[in-house]
């Protein structure tokens, strides 16, 4: 391992390497292709992307590593993992939904890494603006998410304009009866830990009546440990629904599902993971591959139609090792689907109802970013000096293109935004509010 490879683990701040991670990295230099097979919330993006990496040339002006993501939420998170590893390599992300111009003019440098959904790079090699001639490495990321939103054609078009020479991982959450012939991955070196990784998941059901399953959702909800939680559901209205009930009740929740603009679906998870509120409900677009923290509880209030779908989401919580519960809401009487025990044990519910507690955090929005010329230090400079902040109320800040985003002690919020919402930062005039 190259010192540079030992400073990208150090800038990620993690002391060592899991067993997966460790085996993709061994495996990489010694195969042409390598598989891996590994549960949602197992690290594979530092799996595939270390090697990556190690591997590449810095100095180099054009794209040598190509990493496709089913979505787009993902191909971020990507992006920003690869920037947190290394300073040195050029990295820059491709996705639909954001402007085509601003990426054609981002390309006219090449990246060492691209990172991309399936359907926008197809629109960037018709257009000429992607060069993968050079291309050395090829990252097929969560490929059985990628088949299941029926990218095949596109996948296909784009392996297609890679050399032949070029080398592949492929990463899933689940087993693959075969390898489509489109990728061109033969005889792939196979890493699994799909079985051997022994997640310490307890799974309850909690059983309603007619017309109680909202106010058994609360009950629920007012039973458990108060901290991150994911309510699962089926369909976007209902996550619209739920919210709004929840929120009426006083539970901090938020949904998150496909029909919300980009920002929105971008700042809804910044609030979560910053801890500004503790409930998201959300239709399967997150129940894999979005960098969220870890999850005490999943609860499923509108079951899967497929037995993978609900691995997926249980694998919210319950991650590296660490302990988790899952509830299943099923009405009397009814049967479970096939996938699920049909004896597993009933949650018990809190004999007395209390509200969860808010969480410590709120967050403001700054209408300006990276290319504002803006970042943490300055923030968190601005809010001491202006606000008269300590360290300790401040929290995880996300700062991005055009905006960022400050996690502030819930307590001292409403109180320092009319002193600093007329101040300028780095003598910027911004909009600054509580965001919502």
């Amino acid at each position: 391992m190259k010192e540079s490879t030992k400073e990208y683990i150090a800038n990620l701040g993690f002391e060592q390497l899991t067993e997966m991670q460790e085996s993709v990295f061994e495996a990489f230099p010694k195969n042409k292709d390598v598989v891996l097979y590994s549960p949602t919330g197992s690290g594979k993006t530092v799996a595939f992307l270390l090697p990556l990496l190690e591997n590449i040339d810095a100095n180099a002006t054009c794209i040598q590593g190509l990493i496709i993501s089913p979505t787009r939420e993902l191909a971020l998170q990507i992006e920003t993992v690869g920037r947190k590893c290394s300073s040195e390599h050029k990295f820059n992300v491709v996705y639909g939904g954001h402007s085509m111009r601003t990426e054609k003019q981002s390309l006219t440098v090449e990246p060492s890494i691209l990172v991309a959904t399936p359907g926008r790079l197809c629109d960037h090699i018709e257009k000429g603006t992607v060069n993968l001639e050079n291309l050395q490495f090829l990252v097929l990321d969560e490929f059985d998410k990628s088949l299941e939103m029926g990218f095949q054609e596109e996948v296909g078009y784009i392996i297609d304009h890679t050399p032949r020479s070029v080398r592949a991982i492929l990463s899933s959450a689940t087993s693959l009866e075969e390898i489509p012939s489109f990728t061109g991955i033969t005889n792939p070196f196979e890493i699994n830990f799909l079985d051997d990784i022994k997640v310490k998941l307890t799974l309850q059901k909690v059983t309603y009546g007619e017309e109680e399953k909202l106010p058994r959702l609360f009950e629920t909800i007012c039973s458990l440990p108060n901290g991150p939680t994911m309510i699962f559901c089926n369909h976007r209205e209902a996550t619209e629904r739920i919210c709004e009930h929840l929120q009426e009740m006083g539970v901090p929740a938020l949904a998150f599902h496909g029909a919300m603009e980009q920002q929105d679906r971008e700042r809804t998870l910044i609030r979560f993971r910053n801890g500004s509120a503790n409930y998201l409900i959300s239709t399967d677009l997150a129940a894999r591959g979005l960098d969220i923290p870890e999850i005490g509880t999943v609860i499923h209030y509108q079951l899967p139609h497929k037995e993978d779908g609900f691995i997926h989401r249980n694998g919210r919580t319950a991650r590296m090792m660490e302990k988790g519960l899952a509830l299943v809401l099923t009405e009397e009487g009814k049967n479970l689907p096939d996938y699920i025990d049909q004896t597993i044990s009933e949650f018990t519910q809190a004999e007395e109802v209390q509200l969860p507690e808010n969480p410590n955090w709120d967050t403001l929005y700054f209408s300006g970013g990276k290319k504002d010329k803006i970042n943490k230090i300055d923030i968190v400079g601005f809010l001491a000096k202006k606000g008269g902040l300590q360290k300790d109320e401040i929290g995880l800040i996300t700062v991005l293109d055009h905006w960022a985003f400050v996690a502030i002690n819930r307590e001292k919020i409403n109180s320092i935004l009319p002193i600093i919402i007329s101040e300028k930062v780095k003598g910027k005039k911004l909009k600054i509010d509580i965001a919502r």
